[in-house]
């Protein structure tokens, strides 16, 4: 059971999740924690005002960890550990400031504080042990910021820690996001890192299922802010679930399923205010029947056009354009490619637009491989996904039928090969109504879909 950050937001809540533990009866339950609500990004601020000798935010940011952290160990009795671990973060942000240095890893040791005093605070509620995810057996390679557990030495390492402690009975609290290399380092492994540590440690078990404990009763069908008929998910499929965190949906990150969906582990979305609903069901195969099972949108993404008549027919085009994204980090999310090679389409996020524009204009426009590269800001991308469109005619002609008798105009299209999601990009003020007519036109509104 995994418990995100606003489930951990204050001593109330945190004893909230600690019922809902305790009421496993008949089970065996570890429990995974995220940052109280907020932390991260807080240390993450604090992180880099000691780097940049910022000491006025320094002392502001520590003083409002001491203060939510102290208010909350007051409340649960939990003094005696956190006091310690906050002494050791205010060393270490004393230390970055002095040195006026931050590296990758020392970023990762002051990020990791959120989790081990939030671990320590539920298991002060459950009367239980707070473990770190190295302690039960959790190991990365040493990309800090963004490590990779080493599968098979985890999943060995956990099974035989955590088992024996979970047989007995006894109440464990691992913290999520952190983790250690195999020489003792701590390491994060990125955002999303709680809910992968919670499949990873689920892996390990051989859990009967992963429940994901969040503010939401699970996945929708739509937006429910823009959809009015949008509907609970009861049951969809990992390949679902991946795509639909793609597009938006508020998902698991796609890497963070992978070791629940390889050893066939269910995993459950669940509301820690709302545990009367059952949740999203996640399963390796989606239920049977229906086609499209969502109809999401994509905010915050700016699409660029390379183009030019010099591509045409030209060899590695396509790979200068993807290195010289790669080189600036931009993360690319829909690709679109017309058969005469003229032109290429990639949809990004709008906050790495401007080094994306630069980059490809260094690499490509000024050596004369391409002749423009047009950008268009404003910018979301409209999905439907469901694992039931694979092989049925006529999907995509249902909704662009819809979509032009609404007189929306499509700037550009995507297709997988696997059929599970078709999404096209329009301007940003006519997503919303995309998605409300794709969702009336495919039925999902009430509960039920073709």
């Amino acid at each position: 059971m995994k418990f995100g950050g606003t489930s951990m937001a204050s001593a109330e809540t945190i004893r909230r999740c600690a019922t809902l533990v305790r009421a496993q009866d008949g089970h065996q339950v570890v429990a995974v924690v995220s940052a109280m609500s907020g932390m991260t990004d807080a240390l993450l601020e604090l992180a880099d005002a000691a780097h940049h000798g910022n000491r006025v935010r320094m002392h502001a940011l520590l003083g409002q960890v001491h203060e939510l952290h102290e208010q909350a160990a007051a409340d649960l009795n939990a003094q005696d550990a956190i006091t310690p671990l906050l002494a050791q973060l205010d060393a270490l942000v004393a230390g970055i400031s002095a040195v006026g240095e931050l590296t990758a890893r020392s970023r990762d040791a002051v990020l990791s504080f959120g989790e081990r005093m939030s671990s320590q605070l539920m298991a002060a509620a459950l009367e239980g042990v707070a473990l770190t995810g190295h302690e039960v057996g959790i190991v990365t390679d040493d990309h800090f910021g963004e490590a990779n557990p080493l599968m098979e030495l985890s999943r060995y390492q956990v099974a035989e820690r955590l088992g024996p402690r979970m047989a007995s009975g006894e109440h464990v609290v691992v913290t999520g996001f952190i983790a250690a290399t195999q020489h003792d380092v701590v390491t994060t492994i990125g955002r999303g890192g709680s809910d992968y540590t919670a499949t990873i440690l689920g892996a390990a078990i051989g859990a009967d299922e992963i429940w994901i404990w969040s503010d939401v009763d699970g996945l929708m069908s739509a937006d429910p802010r823009i959809v009015e008929d949008a509907h609970l998910l009861d049951h969809i499929s990992f390949n679902e679930a991946i795509e639909m965190g793609q597009f938006g949906a508020k998902s698991m990150h796609p890497r963070a399923l992978e070791p629940a969906a390889e050893y066939g582990i269910p995993v459950r979305m669940r509301n820690t205010f709302n545990p009367e609903c059952d949740g999203t069901l996640i399963t390796g195969q989606a239920p049977a029947g229906g086609t499209v099972r969502a109809a999401l949108r994509l905010k915050g993404s700016a699409l660029l056009n390379v183009s030019g008549a010099a591509m045409v027919g030209l060899p590695g085009t396509a790979a200068r354009i993807f290195t010289a994204l790669a080189e600036v980090g931009a993360n690319i999310q829909v690709i679109s490619q017309s058969v005469s090679e003229a032109g290429i389409s990639i949809v990004l996020p709008a906050s790495q637009l401007d080094q994306a524009r630069t980059a490809l204009e260094r690499q490509l426009v000024r050596p004369g491989i391409a002749r423009h590269v047009d950008v268009q800001e404003d910018a979301h991308v409209v999905a439907i996904v469901g694992s039931g469109m694979a092989g049925v005619p006529g999907i995509a002609a249902r909704l662009f039928t819809a979509i032009a008798a609404r007189e929306i105009n499509v700037i550009a299209i995507a297709q997988g090969s696997s059929e599970l999601s078709i999404c096209f990009v329009v301007h940003s003020d006519e997503s919303a109504e995309a998605v409300r007519v794709l969702h009336a036109e495919f039925g999902l509104g009430g509960g039920t879909h073709e």
